[in-house]
């Protein structure tokens, strides 16, 4: 047994989601979005690379010494997976280890929206799912083609950098394909992809022009394509993709993301009212008639009347889904304020219970979770 897995071990029987590394710190781990230290000496350089090398593949820790970066999953057989972040900072080594669950979780357990189902039945399009780091985007993914996995009968690529969940074949087929290991980059791994016949891919992150420009062809060509961002709502989805391209060329592109655009799913995990754990919250938008239109004309604030106006075909608006937890009593209210983008909604609820609390400061970022 690899020194490293009583280290990760010891995070499972903490319910942790992450474990982070630094030379000269003591291990530290993230439950229920906080970090905290582990009760043990600081990690020393030479443990820190003992630690590390000891797990990683050959080949990959002399590619990480070139490039002094390198994500790769590992698994300790029978207990769960990891996926391992190895980089440097100024103290030297470092490193994050975030678990993947053995099982997928089905989008019922998650508690995910109903529409989620009408999504993953769609035959083609460019699906987005975002939200910051942590937020949860990889496990509603893992849920939403463990559901199409159990229910059609599709082909189903998956390119990502490591591969975190495994599916196996159920009604539908599935290759999984990592960057770095079966293919050079994202975007060789989806040309290769196009020319498989695949119903439905999955990318990872789009992390780079080149990626999002052949996720869009794909989604063009009659392909459903899921796909990552890291942004907090639909409009600054639609801009995100826009803008990472020159502009010379975003008028073309407009032109393709308002034919191919099939939903954004944003996705923010908070930490639950009594603080025992976490709760999604979402902003929804779907293909409706007048969403191309408004993605052309760049009317992209006219998503947000497309969104609330949208209501019974199953889209919501973030401040909406926030309000709905804030009244189960699943989030607290200075949680909801944080995260609520128009703030005059929520303060009233500020000061309802037995002491009125001081405002906290305002921002739209969610407290660092688990992802799934």
């Amino acid at each position: 047994m690899a020194i490293i897995d009583e280290l990760l071990q010891g995070m499972l029987a903490e319910k942790g989601s992450d474990m982070h590394l630094m030379v000269n710190e003591a291990p530290r781990i993230r439950v229920s979005g906080d970090l905290s230290p582990l009760d043990m000496p600081p990690l020393l350089d030479v443990e820190m690379e003992m630690l590390l090398k000891e797990i990683c593949p050959a080949e990959r820790w002399q590619s990480f010494l070139q490039t002094r970066d390198l994500d790769f999953a590992y698994e300790i057989p029978g207990v769960a997976r990891f996926r391992c972040n190895y980089l440097h900072d100024y103290r030297g080594l470092a490193a994050v280890f975030r678990v993947i669950p053995t099982r997928i979780a089905t989008m019922e357990q998650l508690k995910l929206p109903p529409v989620l189902r009408q999504i993953c039945e769609m035959r083609d399009g460019l699906v987005l799912v975002t939200g910051p780091t942590g937020s949860g985007k990889s496990t509603t993914l893992a849920a939403m083609i463990d559901y199409i996995n159990r229910t059609l009968r599709r082909k189903i690529i998956t390119v990502e950098d490591p591969i975190e969940f495994v599916h196996e074949n159920r009604k539908s087929v599935l290759l999984h394909r990592e960057v770095g290991q079966h293919a050079p980059s994202f975007a060789s791994a989806l040309r290769s992809a196009m020319r498989a016949n695949p119903d439905i891919l999955l990318i990872g992150e789009m992390r780079d022009l080149e990626t999002i420009r052949l996720a869009l062809q794909c989604a063009t060509m009659g392909i459903l394509v899921f796909g990552t961002l890291h942004t907090n709502n639909a409009p600054k989805t639609v801009d995100r993709i826009i803008d990472a391209f020159p502009g010379d060329e975003q008028p073309q592109i407009r032109m393709m993301l308002a034919e191919c655009l099939a939903a954004v799913v944003s996705q923010l995990l908070c930490r639950t009212s009594d603080g025992s754990g976490r709760v999604a919250v979402h902003e929804i938008l779907l293909r409706t008639e007048a969403l191309p239109n408004a993605i052309r004309e760049g009317q992209i604030s006219s998503l947000r009347t497309i969104i609330e106006s949208g209501g019974e075909k199953g889209m919501i608006s973030m401040d909406e889904s926030i309000f709905r937890a804030l009244e189960a009593d699943l989030l607290n209210a200075e949680t909801a304020y944080r995260l609520a983008s128009e703030k005059d909604r929520f303060a009233a609820f500020l000061g309802s219970g037995q002491e009125a609390v001081e405002k906290p400061e305002e921002t739209t970022s969610p407290p660092s979770g688990k992802s799934a």
